[in-house]
C-alpha cells in the first residue's frame, strides 16, 4: 500500500502496513547503499571522521526520505521499511546503520509534537533537501537551560550522546523553560546546524560506533525562536511512541550486527581450506564441530527475524493509530519491542563474540577486521539495561504492570 497524508484529526501521516513491492523496493535500495559502505567500512572506522560523505550515500539512494510522506515529496514509506534499512546496513556498517535509525525517529518527532500546517511544512522542507536529522535529547545527561527571550528562548548548556549532532542538517532538542508563563514545561525544538552558539565538541571516541557522530553539542546562548519550537513533550499515548520507536530501531539494528557478524564468518570459515589436526573432516566447513556452532547461530537468529518482522508490522500499526492510540495499545506494542529488545541484544552480543570459535585465531588479525562487529553490537547494547527491559517484559507478564513512561521505556 502506497503511503498517503492522513486527512482525518489523527495527527499522523501514517496508514496501513507496507506491501512486498515496498519492502523490495527499500530493501533494494538499501542493499546497494550498503555494496558502497561495505568497500571500506574498516577502514572508514579506523579513521574516526564526522561520516558526511558517508551520508552523501544515503542521500543518492534516498535512504532519508523514506519515511516521509509521499504527498510532501517524500518516499512514502512505512516504518517497516525503514527498520528494513537500518537492519540491512547494520550488516556491513554499524554506526551509519545508528545514524540513519536516529535520524528516522527524529524526523518522526516533528509527527509527535506538532500538528497541521507546521507539520507539514518540516515534512516537506526536509524532503525537498534531503535533511537528516540529528539529536540531543539524551535524558541522563540534562544540563541544558532554557530562559525566555522575547516572543522566543535562549539555550545555554552541553548535551553529551548526541548522535548526529555534528553531521545533521538539523538537531531535535528537548529542554525544560526555566522561567516564564511556561516554566517547567518540557518542549521540543529544531535547530539547524550551522545555528550561531551551536558548537560541536568532536569528543565522540569509544570502543564501537566511532562513525556514528554520538560527540556532544554545547549550546552557547543559542537564540531558539517560535518558528523552531514544535511543541511540548508530554505523557499521551501517540507521542510518547518515540521511545518504542527508538527501541525497535534498536532491535533491528543489533539483528543486522548480528547478521553480518556471521555472513562475515561464513565467508572466513568456507576460506579455510584444511581441518582441525583431529578432525576427520576435510575442511573446516565439512567439520560438524563447526557446522554445529553456525547453525546454532543461524537458527537464533532466524527466531529473532521472526520476532522483528512481526513487531515491524504492529508499530505501523501502532502509529497509525494517531491520536486515537490508547494507553493499553501503546503499553502492548512497548512490551513487544522490549521483548525483541531483549532477544536480539543477547543474540547478537553472543554472536558477535562467539563467532571467533568458528573463524579460528587468524581471525583475530587487525587487517580482517571482525572485531568490528563486536565492538558496535557491545558498544551500542549499553545504550539502556537490558535487564530493565527483561523486568519490564516480567512484570507486565506476572502482574500487568506497565512501566512509567520515559525516554527510555
Amino acid at each position: 500500500m502506497t503511503q498517503t497524508l492522513n486527512e482525518t484529526t489523527s495527527r499522523s501521516p501514517w496508514t496501513g502496513r507496507a506491501d512486498a513491492a515496498e519492502i523490495e523496493r527499500w530493501s533494494a535500495a538499501a542493499r546497494a547503499a550498503a555494496a558502497e559502505l561495505a568497500v571500506d567500512a574498516l577502514e572508514r572506522d579506523r579513521a574516526n571522521q564526522d561520516p558526511f560523505a558517508e551520508i552523501e550515500v544515503l542521500r543518492r539512494h534516498d535512504l532519508v526520505n523514506v519515511v516521509i510522506p509521499a504527498a510532501l515529496g517524500g518516499g512514502g514509506g512505512h516504518w517497516e521499511s525503514a527498520f528494513t534499512v537500518v537492519r540491512i546496513l547494520a550488516g556491513v556498517d554499524g554506526s551509519i546503520a545508528q545514524l540513519l535509525a536516529y535520524h528516522y525517529i527524529n524526523l518522526a518527532s516533528v509527527v509527535f509534537y506538532s500538528t497541521g500546517a507546521t507539520q507539514e511544512s518540516w515534512l516537506r522542507r526536509s524532503a525537498e533537501h534531503q535533511w537528516v536529522w540529528g539529536d540531543s535529547v539524551n535524558p541522563v545527561d540534562p544540563d541544558l537551560s532554557l530562559t525566555t527571550d522575547g516572543d522566543g528562548f535562549r539555550l545555554t548548556g552541553l548535551k553529551r550522546f548526541s548522535t548526529g549532532g555534528s553531521v545533521g542538517d538539523v538537531v531535535i532538542v528537548n529542554a525544560v523553560v526555566a522561567d516564564g508563563e511556561r516554566a517547567g514545561t518540557t518542549l521540543a525544538f529544531v535547530l539547524d546546524r550551522g545555528r550561531e552558539g551551536l558548537v560541536p565538541l568532536g569528543d565522540w571516541d569509544h570502543l564501537g560506533q566511532r562513525l556514528s557522530a554520538s560527540g556532544s553539542l554545547r549550546y552557547d546562548d543559542v537564540r531558539v525562536a517560535p518558528a523552531d519550537v514544535l511543541g511540548e513533550v508530554g505523557d499521551e499515548p501517540f507521542s510518547t511512541l518515540v521511545t518504542p520507536g527508538i527501541q525497535l530501531a534498536f532491535g533491528n539494528f543489533y539483528l543486522g550486527l548480528a547478521e553480518g557478524a556471521l555472513a562475515r564468518g561464513r565467508e572466513i570459515l568456507l576460506a579455510r581450506k584444511n581441518a582441525w589436526v583431529l578432525s576427520n573432516a576435510p575442511t573446516y566447513a565439512q567439520d560438524p564441530v563447526f557446522q554445529r556452532v553456525v547453525g546454532e547461530f543461524k537458527a537464533r537468529l532466524a527466531a529473532v527475524a521472526a520476532l522483528a518482522e512481526a513487531v515491524n508490522k504492529e508499530y505501523d500499526d501502532a502509529i497509525a493509530r494517531g491520536e486515537e492510540l490508547t494507553s493499553r495499545e501503546r503499553a502492548r506494542i512497548a512490551i513487544r519491542i522490549a521483548e525483541l529488545k531483549v532477544v536480539s541484544t543477547e543474540a547478537a552480543v553472543d554472536v558477535a563474540n562467539r563467532i571467533y570459535e568458528v573463524t579460528g585465531s587468524s581471525s583475530t588479525s587487525n587487517q580482517v577486521g571482525l572485531d568490528l562487529f563486536w565492538r558496535n553490537v557491545r558498544t551500542h547494547s549499553l545504550h539502556d539495561p537490558v535487564d530493565y527491559k527483561k523486568i519490564e517484559v516480567g512484570a507486565n507478564y506476572l502482574l500487568g504492570e506497565v512501566q512509567p513512561i520515559t525516554l527510555y521505556t
